[in-house]
């Protein structure tokens, strides 16, 4: 086997960790993009205690602060030639509408458009590697209503029907990766992980948290969660999927949704108005 040179976001708590920690146990170069690099370097420290593998680098990045993204990716294009997979992982669900540090909702900046900057970012890298690029997405995009003239959902905010537009929108970039970059050689694949028992949306009220206790006691661990997103880093000979959503480590069809081409289309060219400024 080949090491890999492999980035993911959110290596610092739930899947993230037990993604990193399984692709490093196989060998490959990993950098671990974290919000709290503090933390990130005790997980880095801890994976290494594990694995012996030392090959593991940690960068400052919060995906919803776009500054901090242009500056991570800066910092990686400084230190790599090429970049062969890509593990855009970090999610987050807010109980309450919050605004980040650039003006737009939490949820849509930090699931989505953050690593839409992040991925663009990296594109000189990801071709030279002809690289893998790989979004966690969830079913839960099956619950997802898009209005495009309310992104940011400034009228009647649902923490769920945020966190799912988001994870359709994962869909719709990976498809539109797949489109776009074929033919400079990169691929792209979005996944269901599963539901999992991460502590995911713990912060949670009401309605949500009624939900999240009824099916804790059917969750799955973070270990078998992360088996999707391994797979997809490490499978030989799976170009030809690319583009498509995973479950269990095999494509399924998404919600009809997923399949709106003028959808897709739409968030792109308003993605990148977005992210414009921020892109070196």
């Amino acid at each position: 086997m080949i090491a890999k040179t492999i980035l993911i976001t959110g290596a610092t708590s739930g899947i993230g960790i037990q993604t990193a920690l399984q692709l490093a146990q196989k060998g490959h170069t990993l950098y671990l993009l974290v919000r709290n690099a503090g933390k990130g370097t005790e997980v880095k420290n801890d994976i290494i205690a594990q694995t012996r593998n030392k090959n593991i680098q940690v960068v400052e990045c919060d995906l919803s602060d776009l500054q901090s993204v242009s500056k991570a990716a800066a910092e990686i294009r400084s230190q790599l030639d090429s970049i062969d997979v890509l593990i855009n992982n970090a999610g987050g669900i807010f109980p309450e509408r919050e605004v980040s540090k650039n003006g737009f909702e939490m949820t849509f900046a930090t699931n989505h458009l953050g690593h839409f900057l992040l991925t663009l970012s990296l594109m000189p890298l990801l071709q030279k590697g002809k690289a893998r690029v790989i979004n966690v997405s969830s079913d839960a995009h099956k619950t997802a209503k898009v209005k495009f003239d309310d992104l940011q959902f400034e009228k009647g905010y649902s923490s769920m029907r945020a966190y799912g537009n988001a994870k359709l929108f994962n869909i719709y970039f990976t498809r539109s990766l797949a489109e776009r970059f074929a033919a400079k050689n990169i691929t792209a694949y979005c996944l269901h992980p599963g539901v999992v028992d991460t502590g995911f949306g713990g912060s949670s009220t009401g309605f949500i948290k009624f939900l999240l206790s009824i099916a804790r006691p059917f969750m799955i661990s973070a270990e078998k969660g992360a088996q999707t997103s391994v797979y997809l880093a490490t499978e030989p000979d799976i170009e030809a999927l690319s583009g498509q959503y995973f479950k269990n480590k095999k494509p399924k069809q998404p919600s009809s949704a997923a399949n709106n081409n003028v959808a897709r289309q739409t968030l792109w060219v308003k993605s990148e108005e977005l992210v414009d400024k921020y892109l070196l």
